[in-house]
């Protein structure tokens, strides 16, 4: 049998990997979710706290970053076992791609909380000049200025995190976390099945190259420079 006949009529392809390929799937949607609804405030602050910012606070700034850089450079494989006893108090177990989430996610917010000041720190200081001449609140203008006018990198910024995030998910793997990362490990290295790790290592491909095509469309409809 060729290796394309072992591919297209492999069992644990056809049983497995569409349930791998959905507990990826939930797997990253929700943890991007939550790392973008914490992310977003988290890289303002940032932007907002440092020097030359509309609420400069080099002490907050200063922890927060910190923080911020010591989570981003602790490799996510030590950081999901580190975070192991964490992610049993919310979740009630380890297993399942229900608890990857959580290291996912906080891997993942300060990383995105970087990219949103860095992409908040490129709109033009006159704009916001501009809205504070006529009065706008702080909270004005970084809603209606700030993220308004970045919305395009801030988009393209939560695309390349979810990418990340793909990649992320396959590594949870290693400890139980399910999804495509589970089943390459389970069988296609230990059980020595190069097909099944091929076909899990096409799927996740073709997810990356989704999502970075829906965020570039995303981005250039955003962009009415």
């Amino acid at each position: 049998m060729s290796f394309l006949d072992e591919l297209v009529t492999s069992p644990v392809i056809q049983e497995k990997l569409p349930e791998a390929t959905l507990e990826t799937l939930s797997m990253v949607g929700l943890s991007s979710l939550l790392t973008a609804v914490l992310g977003l405030p988290l890289g303002l602050l940032l932007a907002a706290t440092a020097r030359g910012g509309l609420t400069s606070n080099a002490l907050v700034n200063r922890v927060v970053g910190l923080v911020a850089n010591v989570v981003r450079s602790v490799p996510f494989l030590i950081l999901m076992i580190a975070v192991i006893p964490f992610t049993r108090l919310l979740v009630g177990t380890s297993l399942g791609w229900e608890a990857a989430v959580v290291p996912l996610t906080i891997g993942a917010v300060p990383f995105f909380a970087r990219l949103v000041e860095t992409s908040v720190r490129e709109v033009s200081p006159g704009k916001v000049e501009a809205a504070r001449v006529i009065g706008a609140t702080r909270f004005g203008i970084v809603a209606q200025v700030l993220v308004r006018e970045a919305l395009p990198a801030l988009v393209a910024s939560l695309t390349v995190t979810v990418i990340a995030l793909v990649g992320y998910s396959a590594m949870a793997g290693v400890i139980g976390g399910g999804g495509l990362g589970a089943l390459a490990i389970s069988y296609g290295y230990q059980r020595f099945d190069p097909p099944v790790m091929v076909a899990c290592v096409v799927v996740i491909v073709l997810i990356v190259v989704v999502v970075q095509a829906v965020g570039d469309a995303v981005a250039r409809r955003l962009d009415h420079r």
